[in-house]
């Protein structure tokens, strides 16, 4: 969440921060009353609480003396009390309460580099890149074998059966099959290999305490978007980030241990509760996928090199596969709820023209550390850690970018050659 002292200290500054996001300055002047208001009843709370401490030492000091009119006088007064500061302690938890509830809603500062923008449409495209644009080359001119939408490539190839996903789950939870279950198995080992220089692999639980889906700032605003069982209060992760940003929940790292990079190769469920019939054909959006995620906990002079170094991985396999796409800087009202920066990338997909996102490299400063309690101890004293995340990448919209990308003429499917370890015999063909 943000830090509650800076919005005491710079409020002006926060709140023009937050417009950018399309919260407006009533909603933090209500949040800035609660808080006074809350530490006023803290006060008298606390204030009262010292009175009946000392009136208890009064009330023995005669008793020891047998002053017995005395120690019952003091005794009254100190019950009296008593009650206003359990009043006041009750008053004080009630607007403690609300006020964290209203702090739980209100999204991340943007960063200095976020443009302006209230949604997608304003965000800025930064570079494209495409295979052989370093020697000069045009922007790809794709053949018309290749412009045949991966649904329609897999069902005759045999290697997706979206029918028999619905069968047995509901729409949009694919069901790969064959050669299409390999490659998406190929995807991941080949991006795990690639991250194992610096990034420790770990393998998350798939579910999630509420605590814990609270901490990365998933809870409770997007709950609409979530997969819950409530019978066990578990969540059903939407990406690795979750479990990983917790992994150090409520403890204090040394300084040297920082960064800590982790990778992790997870299933993502998501409801895409506000998708009824946009993009869902197909892999274009669909409720549950693969993702290879990367994370670091890093001091805050060490977030920039951990994004960058989260980007530039992420590009390296869009490269590497030879995929064609493009670089966005999202602007401040396409954020999500826990980021301060957020850059995109999109593979262009031939098949449906269309531009996909498959990653999102994301610095959230110490917005979700706070929620999470995540600190770090320097010479300079205790902070909190900042995070930084990003997908390297998403799988489904990948396999089907490459599906159409690699779709040959005679209709099948020709993998680059950097698939060849996890793969073998790097043709998709139509089973016997």
């Amino acid at each position: 969440m943000i830090d509650l002292a800076q919005l005491r200290r710079e409020p002006d500054f926060v709140k023009a921060a937050l417009a950018r996001r399309g919260v407006s300055h009533e909603t933090m002047d209500a949040i800035l009353e609660l808080d006074s208001r809350h530490r006023r009843l803290l006060q008298e709370a606390e204030s009262l609480r010292a009175q009946v401490k000392d009136l208890s030492r009064q009330v023995g000091e005669a008793r020891r003396v047998k002053a017995d009119d005395a120690a019952e006088s003091l005794s009254t007064n100190s019950r009296e009390i008593g009650e206003r500061e359990r009043v006041a302690s009750e008053a004080s938890d009630l607007v403690a309460a609300d006020l964290r509830a209203r702090l739980l809603m209100i999204p991340n500062l943007p960063s200095r580099e976020t443009p302006d923008g209230l949604d997608e449409s304003a965000n800025v495209e930064v570079r494209r890149w495409w295979l052989g644009m370093d020697e000069g080359a045009d922007f790809p001119t794709f053949m018309a074998h290749q412009r045949v939408a991966h649904w329609e490539t897999a069902r005759e190839l045999g290697i997706l059966d979206l029918e028999a996903g619905a069968k047995l789950a509901g729409s949009m939870f694919p069901l790969y099959r064959g050669d299409g279950s390999r490659l998406l198995r190929a995807l991941s080992f080949f991006a795990l290999d690639r991250h194992r220089d610096s990034y420790e692999e770990i393998r998350p639980p798939s579910v999630a305490l509420t605590e814990t889906m609270m901490s990365t700032g998933h809870l409770p605003k997007s709950a609409d978007d979530m997969y819950e069982v409530p019978r066990d209060d578990l969540w059903l992760i939407p990406t690795a980030e979750v479990p990983l940003t917790s992994m150090h929940r409520g403890e204090i790292l040394d300084e040297a241990v920082l960064p800590i990079r982790l990778t992790a190769l997870t299933a993502c469920f998501r409801r895409e509760a506000g998708a009824a019939g946009r993009d869902t054909r197909g892999l274009l959006r669909v409720h549950e996928f693969d993702k290879v995620e990367l994370f670091a906990y890093c001091t805050p002079d060490q977030a920039e090199a951990a994004h960058a170094d989260i980007l530039a991985r992420a590009e390296g396999l869009l490269r590497e596969l030879g995929l064609t796409y493009r670089v966005l800087e999202l602007c401040a009202g396409d954020l999500g709820t826990s980021a301060a920066r957020t850059i995109d990338l999109e593979v262009y997909s031939p098949g449906v023209d269309k531009w996909l996102e498959v990653s999102s490299v994301s610095w959230f400063r110490d917005f979700q550390a706070r929620r999470a309690n995540v600190r770090f101890r320097s010479a300079r004293g205790t902070q909190f850690v900042h995070t930084v995340n990003g997908s390297a990448l998403a799988w489904a919209r990948v396999w089907a970018a490459l599906v159409e990308t690699y779709r040959q003429a005679d209709g099948t499917v020709r993998l680059p050659e950097v698939l060849a370890p996890y793969f073998g015999d790097l043709t998709i063909r139509s089973k016997p």
